[in-house]
């Protein structure tokens, strides 16, 4: 089940993410980047201020350089692949699915093919084969390691949109 597609307001907010670049299909990957990502939190008495996300930084198919982040109340020390940030404040494209995880490919192309179709442009750029982008994230409501809720797992895709200034 999909959502009609809305361009939001979001705020910024300051993420704490291991940054990994994986190679599609990567969801044999995603235990242990979840495992790694926990245990740097509960070294440092982190709670997440909300849920799990998966940042496209740079989309160069089938290779993504993806963080995998929280957002969380405040910056924290960045060290080796983690690194800590703001999501940047905007107009955001979304659409939120609820379904299994197999159909974010095509959720993400759905949310990309509706908003270039009313004129909107992302905040993305080329770069050597791919495309960065200012904050491409799937937000998981529901958890990304929790196979058994696959069909009742809710994602919202959300893409930047490029700033009417620029």
């Amino acid at each position: 089940m999909l959502t009609l597609p809305r361009i939001v307001d979001r705020p910024e907010t300051p993420y704490f993410a291991l940054k990994r670049t994986v190679t599609l299909p990567f969801e044999a990957e995603i235990p242990s980047i979840m495992a790694t990502l926990r245990s740097r939190l509960d070294t440092q008495s982190v709670v997440p201020a909300g849920p799990v996300f998966f940042k496209h930084n740079v989309v160069a198919m089938p290779v993504i350089e993806m963080e995998f982040g929280v957002p969380v109340e405040r910056l924290l020390p960045a060290e080796g692949d983690f690194v800590t940030g703001i999501l940047p404040a905007g107009r955001y494209a979304e659409i939120t699915y609820k379904g299994p995880y197999d159909d974010l490919m095509e959720v993400n192309g759905l949310l990309i093919i509706w908003a270039r179709e009313l004129g909107h442009s992302f905040d993305a750029r080329p770069v050597g084969g791919g495309e960065w982008f200012a904050n491409r994230a799937e937000i998981y409501h529901t958890d990304p390691e929790d196979d058994a809720s696959t069909a009742s797992s809710r994602t919202t895709v959300s893409i930047k949109l490029k700033d009417a200034n620029s």
